[in-house]
């Protein structure tokens, strides 16, 4: 059973996973460090002041120790826009590395040497035009 988990963990496909949930960490990280600390600073001022993380319905009050419920919308609204931000960032770097690709497909190659016998006929075609 070690031997299997062995194999199974040095496959390629296990270890760039990991790579890709680790730098897909690192990322939302950065895009929610974007969206926190500039645009929506940016986007409360155009609409008012406004902070939507602190937007909240209030449904039961505070009693003795017990804590508020609230209905916090406003941290809903801002995992929305992340989820936006993060979508439409990893969509641009999808399509920028397509265009890469499409490029290096694009690049035609070079036609295919003519076998002996159609290079034969060729120049038999050519004797016959030039008499």
């Amino acid at each position: 059973m070690l031997q299997e988990f062995k194999k199974f963990i040095s496959r390629g496909n296990v270890v760039d996973l990991a790579v890709a949930v680790i730098i897909g960490g690192a990322f939302g990280r950065i895009v929610t460090s974007l969206v926190d600390d500039l645009l929506m600073p940016v986007l409360g001022i155009i609409v008012g002041g406004i902070n939507l993380t602190a937007l909240k319905i209030v449904i039961k009050e505070a009693q003795g120790e017990a804590a508020e419920l609230v209905f916090n919308y406003g941290m809903f609204l801002q995992a929305v826009i992340d989820f936006l931000i993060i979508a439409f960032s990893i969509f641009l770097i999808v399509k920028l590395m397509n265009s890469f690709k499409k490029k290096e497909e694009e690049k035609p190659e070079p036609p295919p040497e003519p076998s002996e016998e159609a290079a034969l006929l060729a120049e038999i075609r050519d004797l016959l035009r030039d008499k």
